[in-house]
């Protein structure tokens, strides 16, 4: 397990804020999901506390009483420490699907001017890579997707809409991502996916995790209509495959 110098301090009475170097990179994120996973197999009881991994952070929060902080700080360090290299949670890359028509991708047309490339280049582009899913927020099921090529990258809207349509698939500086729900929101709608991404009913309501990957794939207008059937009665099979330990 690599080593990093840690920020550790609180974050309220019930959470405890980890920091790692300030940084966008997977290398810390495999590091974060590493000592989650310990602290989850040896350390913390996963019935009380909660554990947040995010980008370069890890949060814990103690649903039940307030941390002793400066205890509870000493005892992370040391487990930080000593922790051996573990093998963390099992992580998947996710094949989603996505129809790019103008009718969903309402800004399709002006980020492929603002970034000097054709529509089916943009969709090449976005559809071509695998996206490390950093951290899920915002709304529940918001996956905040890294590693966009450069050259898809664009500003966010300068005025945010007041209503982004559920499954919109967006971009906004070097990041992509789908709306889980009906919001507002600022990011440029490039297509829509018709995968529900979070189901409050389900014992595990979002089935993608921080860590995982998700590469998107275009479809025509008739197979988003048989996906969004799919998915609204629960009968959808989402498409996953392994990666490599």
């Amino acid at each position: 397990m690599s080593k990093y110098s840690l920020s550790i301090r609180p974050f309220g009475v019930h959470a405890i804020l980890i920091e790692w170097p300030n940084k966008v990179e997977e290398e810390i994120l495999d590091d974060i999901l590493q000592f989650n996973f310990y602290l989850k197999s040896n350390c913390l009881n996963v019935a009380k506390w909660e554990i947040v991994p995010a980008y370069n952070s890890l949060t814990l929060i103690l649903k039940e009483k307030p941390i002793n902080f400066n205890k509870l700080k000493n005892k992370l360090l040391e487990w930080y420490s000593v922790a051996i290299k573990v093998t963390s949670e099992p992580k998947y890359l996710w094949r989603l699907p996505v129809c790019y028509s103008l009718e969903y991708g309402i800004d399709l047309e002006e980020v492929s001017d603002k970034l000097q490339m054709s529509v089916s280049d943009l969709i090449h582009l976005h559809t071509s890579h695998q996206y490390t899913v950093y951290g899920i927020g915002f709304l529940p099921g918001f996956m905040y997707l890294g590693g966009l090529p450069k050259r898809l990258e664009v500003a966010r809207k300068a005025t945010p809409r007041l209503k982004v349509n559920k499954g919109a698939v967006g971009l906004a500086g070097k990041q992509t991502g789908i709306y889980p729900q009906e919001s507002p929101g600022g990011w440029n709608i490039i297509g829509n996916c018709p995968v529900s991404m979070f189901n409050a009913q389900k014992q595990d309501p979002c089935f993608v995790r921080v860590g995982d990957k998700v590469q998107f794939y275009e479809i025509a207008q008739s197979e988003y209509d048989l996906r969004t059937i799919e998915s609204e009665v629960g009968i959808y099979k989402h498409e996953k495959i392994l990666l490599d330990a």
